[in-house]
């Protein structure tokens, strides 16, 4: 019976890297539809709440006359 783990070798620096390049790349996998139909609304949402929250700002600080 033999020891797979002694089988392997360590990887080399370029190994390394490489393998960091490709990971690093595979991360950005374009978003389905959905997603960015999602991140879109997320984006819209938060614009037109900062937009509300300045109008409610502006009136409460309004001077009365």
């Amino acid at each position: 019976m033999s020891n797979r783990r002694s089988d392997r070798r360590a990887p080399t620096a370029a190994e390394r890297e490489a393998r960091k390049v490709f990971r690093d790349t595979g991360a950005k996998v374009p978003a389905s539809e959905y997603e960015r139909d999602q991140q879109a609304f997320h984006a819209n949402r938060e614009r037109l709440k900062a937009e509300r929250l300045a109008r409610e700002a502006a009136v409460e600080h309004k001077p009365k006359t």
